[in-house]
């Protein structure tokens, strides 16, 4: 009878014990546009398993890819709206809040993809991301690399000249568009999943994006020139909600930091080690892969485009050039 009743009381417990551990964890969402294939979610579901074991199962992180909870827009209003707390976006995106932080964008700010990475350890980064969070609330926590944007092309371009009244593709994005528009070629904004068709049926004559994308989207099977422009070193930030933020303790933001931090880190690395390799298994399946007179692009660029059309401001450009 006591053996019996032990085992009641001790069921009892674990029961009581678990229902504890199950109110006390909260539950978060994280969310982005990228493929489950795609390092920026590989990555992010590590930082959720590793914040869960470092926070001793107080937080779950459910990881939505691939557009599950809406598209890029989308989830940035989530953030607004605390239906998301975490998402993976483009500085792009922030700039809509905060202008000044989109000059990550103008072309040719960066000279590679380690010049990108000292500057998110910078005194500049520090300063754009608190006016960044000053306007939102919003904690961006960390930055990956994303790829450095190329050209494909239906005809070999050397210089900006070249572009002259080219169709092309470009995100409907202001510093997407400079570039393109400053060498005279003619942009159009065709949704992203319709680029493969549009370049197939001639709707459009070239198309920009970095090489593991052109890779994974099969552009190089309807476009036989890849032009390295490399006109802009893109990014994406990992950004906290302001309310999530707000709720986390400062031991808690530290190891939320330093988690996605290492996951950043992570993801960073496995782009710039494919892109190092796609160069020769373009050429190997035929491709021109021809490079460009940089200085010539940069150029133009900076005698025809204006920082103060995109709300950016010459001194922030002016300090990251100068990092090293």
């Amino acid at each position: 009878m006591k053996s019996r009743l032990a085992t009641i009381l001790c069921t009892a417990a674990v029961i009581m014990a678990s229902s504890a551990i199950a109110q006390a964890q909260t539950v978060l969402k994280w969310a982005h546009v990228y493929e489950t294939s795609e390092p920026f979610h590989t990555d992010s579901v590590w930082a959720a398993e590793e914040i869960n074991k470092r926070t001793d199962g107080r937080y779950k992180i459910e990881v939505y890819p691939a557009s599950q909870l809406g598209k890029e827009a989308d989830i940035n209003q989530g953030l607004k709206l605390g239906t998301v707390d975490v998402i993976i976006s483009g500085s792009s995106f922030a700039a809509r809040d905060y202008k000044p932080i989109g000059v990550t964008y103008f072309p040719y700010i960066f000279r590679g993809p380690d010049h990108l990475i000292a500057y998110t350890k910078s005194d500049v980064f520090k300063r754009l991301a608190k006016g960044y969070e000053d306007k939102t609330g919003n904690h961006i926590a960390a930055v990956s690399y994303y790829g450095t944007r190329h050209t494909t092309s239906n005809k070999p371009i050397a210089k900006c000249a070249d572009m002259q009244g080219l169709k092309i593709r470009v995100p409907d994005v202001p510093a997407y568009l400079a570039m393109p528009r400053a060498c005279g070629a003619n942009t159009t904004p065709i949704a992203f999943a319709e680029v493969y068709l549009a370049l197939q049926n001639g709707t459009v004559e070239a198309q920009e994006n970095p090489l593991t994308t052109i890779e994974a989207k099969k552009f190089y099977e309807v476009q036989k020139n890849i032009i390295l422009t490399g006109h802009i070193v893109d990014h994406l930030n990992t950004v906290i909600s302001k309310t999530r933020w707000a709720s986390l303790s400062d031991e808690d933001k530290k190891i939320f930091g330093e988690v996605m931090q290492e996951a950043a880190e992570r993801t960073s690395k496995t782009i710039a080690g494919k892109e190092n390799g796609l160069i020769a298994t373009f050429k190997e399946k035929g491709l021109n892969v021809a490079e460009v007179d940089k200085a010539d692009f940069e150029k133009t660029v900076m005698e025809k485009v204006n920082f103060e059309d995109f709300g950016y401001e010459k001194a922030d450009w002016e300090a990251i050039r100068a990092i090293q």
